[in-house]
């Protein structure tokens, strides 16, 4: 068993999937048996010290969070876990690569978390898309039942979880829980109001905690091998490992495991290996398709929560979508915007209404009818977009790109307005 690359160890080269047989031989569901020896608060208790923090985008603490679910006498029942599993955000599909190559440490990792918070149900989540862990998935949770790692009187001992897969509808917005929770219960997508939080009241009106496919993926090693282990993992304050990945035009796009805090400038050039021959960095979204721009000056920047976030941006997935100097910055913004204002669930009027003015007034600058006061007022509507004025988190991540490349890229909107449309579209039409 590697211990510097824990999550991805078993995953095969050939992409095949790892079995049961070969899951356990490689210390597979050890850290399950270590965590039912234990009380479940105990679990909570070392899950805490460890420091893991959700790897879904916001970061919160997974200790934490389950420290929330109401225990003891008289606690409404049933209690669930979900584990989110709908990877809709752009530019991300590191939580692919784990469920597709190694499904039972997902599912090791659910059971783990529900033994924890005391949970008599868990759901599996799963974006519809994503077909081949479907199949994969649910393999291993038939194998999981057949060797009495899910099911009644789980390792032989006293606790008991019925585990289901559920394929969602296909939502970005199921990516925010309370959304989740609602399509779960065979509702519309829509976010609910905060509190009630999930953990009082979730699922049915019952305790519910969810937590990303990463996030749970990180539990059967810290059981195994300590929250010491765990935080000597990383190179700053955060602990762990991270999947970061990047797309764009590199030479060598795709995900790898890496210590919390590695620097952009070694996952950008070291491993997806710097730009295609020549291209130059203009920019790039550090988690994923709803964070701010960062440029070159930030290259150097650890790959954590803190400095992300006092760079002006989010760690969010740790996917980075990458900017280059041929490529018009309008039209990537436009290009998302249109994705979020498609993916709204409409429920509040900033979100229905603002993301479709917005996508109109970026398709206005880059077919030539785009007016020098635009600027101001997408700036304007980055504001009204912000966090606190909208019922969820969908809009304020829309509105990031934008705002933050209309700081760095200011020139290349005015452009727009002044030369009648993308000069880099006129400039590869000049160019045959």
């Amino acid at each position: 068993m590697d211990f510097e690359t824990p999550l991805t160890a078993r995953i095969k080269a050939n992409g095949e999937v790892t079995t049961l047989a070969e899951y356990r031989d490689a210390a597979g569901y050890q850290g399950l048996e270590i965590a039912l020896s234990m009380e479940s608060t105990a679990v909570i208790d070392l899950v805490k010290e460890s420091n893991l923090r959700g790897r879904g985008g916001a970061g919160f603490s997974a200790g934490l969070k389950w420290s929330f679910v109401p225990r003891g006498e008289g606690t409404a029942r049933p209690k669930y876990l979900i584990c989110n599993a709908d990877e809709m955000e752009p530019g991300t599909f590191k939580d692919r690569w784990l469920m597709e190559c190694d499904p039972h440490q997902l599912i090791e990792g659910m059971v783990i978390a529900a033994y924890a918070i005391e949970a008599d149900i868990a759901y599996l989540f799963l974006r519809a898309d994503y077909e081949v862990a479907a199949e994969r998935l649910q393999q291993a949770i038939d194998d999981a039942y057949q060797e009495g790692l899910l099911g009644d009187n789980i390792c032989g001992g006293s606790y008991s979880l019925q585990l289901y897969l559920h394929t969602s509808a296909g939502r970005y917005i199921c990516g925010e829980e309370t959304a989740l929770i609602s399509s779960l219960e065979g509702k519309r997508a829509v976010p609910r109001a905060k509190p009630p939080f999930p953990q009082v009241s979730g699922l049915f009106g019952k305790p519910t905690v969810v937590n990303n496919v990463e996030t749970l993926c990180n539990l059967p090693h810290i059981l195994r091998n300590g929250a010491d282990w765990f935080k000597s993992l990383g190179r700053g304050e955060d602990a762990g490992t991270k999947l970061f990945g990047v797309s764009g035009r590199v030479k060598n796009p795709g995900c790898w495991e890496m210590p919390m805090g590695t620097t952009i400038r070694e996952i950008l050039e070291g491993y997806a290996g710097g730009m295609q021959d020549g291209l130059k960095l203009k920019g790039f979204l550090p988690g994923g398709g709803s964070t701010d721009f960062l440029t070159e000056e930030h290259l150097d920047l650890p790959m954590d929560y803190g400095a992300i976030g006092k760079a002006g941006s989010r760690m969010g997935t740790g996917t980075m979508i990458v900017l280059d100097d041929q490529t018009c910055p309008v039209g990537m913004v436009l290009n998302l915007i249109q994705f979020f204002a498609q993916e709204s669930c409409g429920w509040c009027t900033p979100c229905r209404n603002g993301l479709p003015f917005l996508r109109q007034l970026l398709e206005d600058l880059e077919y030539g009818k785009g007016r020098p006061e635009d600027l101001e007022t997408m700036a304007d509507y980055c504001r009204y977009l912000g966090p606190g004025n909208t019922f969820c988190a969908l809009a304020p991540g829309a509105a990031e790109p934008l705002q933050s490349a209309l700081k760095y890229f200011r020139r290349d909107f005015e452009e727009h307005v002044n030369q009648g449309g993308c000069t880099y579209r006129q400039q590869a039409k000049a160019n045959g």
